[in-house]
């Protein structure tokens, strides 16, 4: 069998894994995927903890603690959430080393009800770091128009940040933006730019869930063939407006300063169509100096049977062009397909966020003591 997760990290690609749980951590699941399949990172989002803390008995003797201490929910929540993140990091610390800092990162979000409120994210990135305490975290900060200066400044004050929720090129730009200008800041402050690292999160798959949803309504042949098309053309420029911007003369007196580029990072990528191949937003989005983050699902089908043959971004910016076009030319808006998978995806991790406490809350209860 061809080693195709070891391909994939030759040609420029860091393989992350976008999931975490305390059993993955005790099991010693994490450590091996680490020695066996290249996973160099770890992302969480509410999601995933909710999904977590909800299965298993894993976190019981936390939550009794927690419990007996009479904490909130929200504390009991940032307790166990930031105790498997340090966990995590602590686990990956040897890639971190290896890499001079680059990869080994474990990635946790800001509340995500605060995502419309600059001041209070700013704030919660400064709590979270400071509360994992570990140089290889990623602050992760959704890429909403409050979200964009809260992001600058938290560069600004040295924290590495993962910028989340980005769906559309011009929002993508003002994410790199917003890291540059961070940069410009820190290096103003005296702070060392070579130890702050950012990530941009593009989000893949649900582009092509909304686009492909508005082609089936359509219906006709034309709008059919463009099925599957929106969201690899998406992410591909992105990667040239990624290139474009760490070229110029911006950017390159930021790096005579010692600064790391923002590295693209290719999220929700397990494909939710099942007539696409599943390796699907792995394979044809393989560039150097970006990251793929993955379910376990999907990185077990790029081990399976992905074929990875190279540099498949890199010269096909006329092609994704040519395709966004197309489907723009059907009537459908790009702008108002990317608003609203932003808003969705607000909504969706505040929902999860919301079942989280809920979910908690309950456990807090069952395993509150007795009286007397």
């Amino acid at each position: 069998m061809t080693d195709a997760l070891k391909r994939l990290s030759e040609e420029g690609v860091a393989i992350w894994l976008d999931d975490l749980s305390r059993k993955r951590i005790t099991s010693g699941n994490l450590a091996e995927l680490i020695d066996q399949q290249h996973v160099v990172g770890v992302t969480t989002n509410p999601t995933i903890f909710q999904k977590a803390i909800s299965q298993g008995d894993g976190y019981d003797q936390q939550l009794t603690d927690l419990a007996a201490r009479e904490v909130t929910v929200e504390e009991a929540i940032r307790m166990i959430t930031t105790a498997d993140v340090r966990d995590a990091a602590d686990i990956l610390r040897p890639v971190f080393d290896a890499t001079g800092g680059k990869d080994g990162r474990v990635s946790i979000e800001v509340d995500p009800r605060l995502a419309h409120n600059t001041r209070a994210t700013l704030a919660e990135a400064r709590q979270l770091a400071w509360l994992v305490d570990r140089p290889n975290t990623l602050i992760k900060i959704p890429a909403t128009e409050a979200g964009l200066p809260a992001i600058a400044e938290t560069i600004g004050n040295g924290i590495s940040v993962n910028v989340t929720l980005i769906f559309s090129l011009e929002r993508y730009r003002k994410v790199m933006d917003a890291y540059l200008t961070g940069l410009e800041k820190a290096k103003e402050r005296g702070l060392d730019l070579s130890k702050i690292h950012s990530v941009a999160s593009f989000f893949v798959s649900r582009v092509d869930s909304e686009v492909d949803k508005r082609l089936n309504a359509i219906g006709t042949d034309e709008a059919k063939a463009l099925r599957g098309k929106a969201a690899i053309a998406n992410a591909r420029l992105a990667y040239q407006a990624y290139e474009e911007v760490f070229s110029t003369d911006r950017w390159k007196a930021l790096e005579k300063a010692g600064a790391n580029k923002q590295r693209p990072l290719w999220a929700s990528t397990g494909v939710k169509d099942p007539a696409y191949p599943d390796t699907m937003y792995v394979t044809e989005l393989v560039a150097p100096n970006t990251v793929n983050t993955m379910p376990e699902a999907t990185l077990e089908a790029v081990e399976d049977h992905g074929e990875i043959t190279g540099d498949t971004v890199t010269g096909t910016y006329e092609q994704a062009r040519a395709d966004l076009d197309a489907i723009e030319r059907l009537g459908i808006s790009y702008d108002d397909v990317v608003q609203v998978l932003e808003d969705e995806g607000v909504d969706k991790f505040e929902g999860s966020w919301n079942d989280l406490l809920k979910s908690t809350e309950a456990e807090l209860k069952r395993l509150a003591p007795s009286e007397g």
